[in-house]
């Protein structure tokens, strides 16, 4: 009788075991964590039946990372590889929907030219490239040493425009050889751009008739695309081309022919008047800001794009990303989304005005707006964060990226806005993380001296949600124009989840200087570019401290670029960390600014340039308290960095080791800031991170 009554219960027993155990999913390991998938840019079709994508992934046995275009239908055929050469972007739909365009470093027999010239490239300049949405080859359209920086489709679909510097013919080639042999004069070899067109089914032909005649051997032509035009010129770089809807006319992006932000007048939107010869570009904007993603308005009349940095309207400074446009013909310009208080990320045109993706503080949510006088208003979608979206000259349909904390990253699209909520998934590539057990996180604010709220994002171990007396990792994003938030990174960059599940409580704070808390607070940083932000980390700190949530005895800290910066600073202003890691960080700021990229806003978040103001840039380094840092410090940099030279990782080696701290340096040959050349560079720097953190953090195994 006994048995009897207690069978049932052995048996439920063993039935929640079991279902138990099959509920269990493993931890995220290290080779999955890097088999992350990105998606670099999204484009639907102009009928919106179909959407072409570019997958950003590692191949491990090719030391590369492969950039692949996909194509998705609404047919029930599903995702299709279109594209197998690991070397394609920007992808653009012919408007009649018949062809994509995209650019590729793939080798191609139509891109060779004289063949003695030793300055010859090979496999890494980028030429022009169509395939049918139906498949087959891809066809290069554009041919010569020249790589193209941009294109744009005809609104009839009949032309392509594309834009190289200047070719040099091979007699001029051969002349500047012959004068300055290998030496590289610096400023005194750049030029600027011509912005070419081509006639699309000339292009077809003559690609379908080599072989079939004989070539052209005239010196004067082989660095020339055969049948293009050229029309315009310009002393800059052409950033960004696109085609008017009534084919009239051009615009463009300007940026350094050096693609080094040193100068804010070398970044205008321009127009090519395509009903003249050889026409004059047309200054469109004069501003002290960078112009980014242009785009027509549906009628033609005016030109979208946002500022990432500088002022649209009066001196140079920087605010969050904002939208605008401008009258084509006037110059006129309005900003969108003026009562916004956030930062625009990404955007697109609809026939209502656009629809773009706003951050305010760790969300970013769908907005609509039907002109610039109008309300901005937030759309029905799902929490979390949105990234690219896409629009369709000929249908409602969208297209968005969209992620959360514990949701990875994909691609979706939408009957129409309306229909946010209900988007479908596009995409799987990064299926395998939903099968694994994820760390959870939350928002967590403090005050500050000065009695402003900050924010940050708290991820804690699996297992461990809302735990007290942690051992906490403080990891700092760069920008510093950026945020952490609600959303799903895997990669060299972003690698908290790797730390949480190695037993770290992950704090992210957005100090000032962050985006998606307004104007003011992202000008908290000037003219304090260090410290300001690392009080508001270290009040931070005290504040998880004070609540019982962070251990103040196991505390690490560590941060990329602007975060490398911060974590170099924050090393020498407590004692309390007992581990560091750093990237791409510079430790004084007269050389980083010499060296750097991006010189205009340095100059910008320390109130001046060095002669202007010496003691603000001496009083702000880190070099200079060196003697103060106790803590051991990992430090990592790409060789050909120019962001953050790398001259200045092996200062902060050099006095670490003079000071008797341990230290470790590792350097990645070919790589500049972003590491994106192999993925095993990223993947190593990472391991080593994280075997930093384990060997001084104090925290056993896991």
């Amino acid at each position: 009788m006994m048995i009897q009554k207690s069978l049932p219960l052995l048996l439920a027993v063993i039935f929640f075991a079991v279902f138990t155990q099959a509920e269990t999913k493993p931890k995220l390991s290290l080779d999955e964590f890097f088999n992350y998938a990105f998606y670099d840019a999204i484009a639907l079709s102009p009928d919106g039946h179909a959407l072409v994508l570019v997958t950003d992934r590692p191949d491990w046995d090719q030391n590369i990372f492969r950039n692949e275009l996909y194509l998705y239908r609404d047919d029930g055929r599903g995702l299709i590889q279109l594209t197998q050469s690991g070397k394609d972007s920007h992808p653009q739909w012919s408007p009649d929907g018949a062809w994509i365009a995209f650019l590729s470093e793939r080798k191609s027999d139509a891109g060779k030219t004289d063949s003695s010239d030793d300055d010859k490239k090979s496999e890494d300049t980028s030429q022009l490239f169509v395939i049918s949405p139906n498949g087959g080859e891809a066809i290069p359209i554009t041919t010569g040493d020249e790589e193209v920086h941009s294109f744009a489709w005809s609104a009839d679909s009949k032309t392509l425009y594309f834009a190289t510097r200047t070719p040099w013919t091979k007699s001029q080639k051969d002349a500047h050889k012959k004068e300055w042999k290998d030496i590289q004069r610096y400023r005194g070899d750049e030029r600027g751009d011509t912005i070419f067109s081509i006639n699309f089914a000339g292009a077809l032909a003559r690609r379908a008739g080599l072989g079939k005649k004989p070539a052209d051997d005239s010196e004067e032509d082989t660095t020339l695309t055969p049948g293009s035009i050229a029309i315009s010129a310009t002393p800059w770089r052409v950033k960004e081309l696109i085609a008017s809807p009534d084919a009239h006319q051009l615009a463009f992006v300007s940026e350094s022919v050096s693609q080094r932000d040193e100068r804010v007048n070398e970044f205008e939107i321009f127009t090519i008047d395509l009903t003249k010869a050889a026409s004059a570009p047309h200054q469109v904007t004069h501003n002290e800001a960078v112009e980014e993603q242009i785009r027509w308005s549906r009628d033609g009349h005016h030109i979208f794009f946002t500022i990432e940095v500088g002022s649209v309207e009066g001196k140079y400074e920087d605010t969050q990303p904002r939208l605008y446009w401008a009258d084509a013909s006037t110059g006129e310009t309005q900003r969108w989304a003026s009562d916004f208080n956030g930062m625009i990320v990404h955007y697109a045109v609809t026939d209502d005005g656009v629809l773009a993706l706003g951050r305010i503080g760790t969300e970013v949510q769908v907005y609509a707006q039907s002109s610039p006088s109008k309300p901005f208003i937030k759309q029905a979608g799902w929490p979390g964060t949105y990234d690219l979206i896409a629009t369709s000259d000929h249908s409602p349909r969208i297209a968005v990226l969209h992620s959360t904390i514990e949701k990875p990253l994909e691609v979706y699209w939408a009957n129409d806005i309306a229909k946010l909520a209900q988007a479908q998934p596009v995409t799987s590539f990064n299926q395998l993380f939903t099968e694994r057990e994820l760390p959870r996180a939350k928002p967590y604010q403090w005050k500050a001296d000065d009695g402003t709220t900050i924010e940050g994002m708290l991820m804690y171990p699996q297992g461990k949600f809302e735990a007290k007396n942690l051992p906490m990792f403080v990891f700092i994003h760069g920008g510093p124009a950026d945020a952490d938030g609600n959303h799903f990174e895997a990669d060299w960059y972003v690698w908290d989840r790797l730390a949480a599940g190695q037993g770290w409580l992950v704090f992210e704070p957005n100090y000032r200087g962050s985006t998606g808390y307004g104007d003011k607070f992202l000008a908290g940083i000037v003219p304090q570019i260090v410290s300001r932000p690392g009080k508001d980390i270290l009040e931070g700190v005290d504040a998880l401290v004070k609540d019982g949530i962070a251990d103040p005895a196991h505390l690490a800290i560590g941060g990329y670029s602007y975060g490398g910066y911060m974590t170099n600073w924050l090393i020498t202003q407590s004692t309390q960390w007992k581990a560091a890691v750093t990237g791409a960080g510079s430790v004084e700021h007269v050389a980083d600014w010499g060296n750097d990229d991006t010189t205009f806003d340095d100059a910008y978040f320390l109130g001046g340039l060095p002669w202007e103001q010496p003691k603000r840039y001496q009083d702000e380094a880190a070099i200079f308290q060196m003697n103060k840092v106790r803590t051991p410090t990992h430090i990592v940099s790409g060789s050909d960095d120019i962001r953050v030279a790398v001259a200045e990782d092996y200062l902060l080696e050099h006095a670490l080791h003079n000071l008797g701290i341990p230290s470790e340096l590792l350097i990645f040959p070919g790589e500049g800031h972003s590491l994106d050349k192999n993925p095993w560079h990223g993947k190593i720097k990472v391991r080593e991170e994280l075997k930093w953190l384990q060997k001084y953090g104090g925290i056993p195994e896991q």
